[in-house]
C-alpha cells in the first residue's frame, strides 16, 4: 500500500506527521469519493512530486474516472482562484474588489461529480493555498448544503497533513 510507503519515508523526528498520516487517511469517516478527491487535490496542491507519486495510484484505485478527473480539476482551479482572490483581497485598494475577474471559472458550474464533494475538495486546496477568501466561500457553499463541520475539518486536516509531509520529505530529498 502507498499509504504504507509514505509513512514510511516520514523522518523520526516528523513521528507525529506519519501518526498523522495514518489516522486522517487510513481512519477517516469520510465517504470514499470525499476522502480519496481530497486526498488526491491535496497531493497535487502541495506539489511534493514524492506525495503526488506515492498517494496518486491508490487515490486513482478508489475513484471512479470522473471524480479522478474532477479532483484534479479542483487542485487546478484553485491554483489559479487562490492566487487571484487572495491577492484581490491582500491589495489595500479596495477597488480590485469591484473589478471583473474576468477568468474562465466553468469547473466549479459543472465539475463532473457531486457538487459538494468538488467544494470539499476546492476548500481543501484552498487551505493549502491559504487563500481566506475562498475558504470563506467554499465553506458557506457547503455549509448550506449541510455538510457539517467535522466533514469540514476532515477535510482540512488531510491539507494540514499532506502538506506538511510533503514540506518534511522534499526538505529531506534536498538535505540527503
Amino acid at each position: 500500500m502507498a499509504l504504507d510507503e509514505l509513512k514510511s519515508a516520514v523522518p523520526d523526528y516528523a513521528k507525529d506527521l506519519k501518526l498523522n498520516l495514518g489516522s486522517v487517511i487510513g481512519n477517516s469517516d469520510l465517504p470514499q469519493q470525499q476522502l480519496w478527491g481530497t486526498v488526491l487535490a491535496c497531493a497535487i496542491a502541495s506539489r511534493s512530486p514524492r506525495v503526488l507519486r506515492e498517494l496518486e495510484p491508490e487515490a486513482k484505485a478508489n475513484l471512479s474516472p470522473e471524480a479522478f478527473t474532477a479532483a484534479k480539476s479542483a487542485a487546478a482551479i484553485m491554483a489559479m482562484n487562490n492566487v487571484f482572490y487572495r491577492t484581490r483581497h491582500l491589495l489595500s485598494d479596495p477597488e480590485y474588489g469591484t473589478m471583473r475577474a474576468g477568468l474562465r471559472m466553468n469547473v466549479i458550474g459543472n465539475p463532473g461529480v457531486d457538487k459538494v464533494d468538488f467544494e470539499l475538495w476546492s476548500l481543501a486546496v484552498s487551505a493549502i493555498n491559504g487563500c481566506g477568501m475562498c475558504l470563506d466561500s467554499h465553506e458557506q457553499v457547503l455549509r448550506k448544503a449541510g455538510v457539517d463541520r467535522e466533514t469540514i475539518q476532515e477535510a482540512v486536516k488531510i491539507a494540514a497533513v499532506l502538506q506538511a509531509v510533503g514540506a518534511t520529505l522534499d526538505a529531506e530529498e534536498v538535505l540527503a
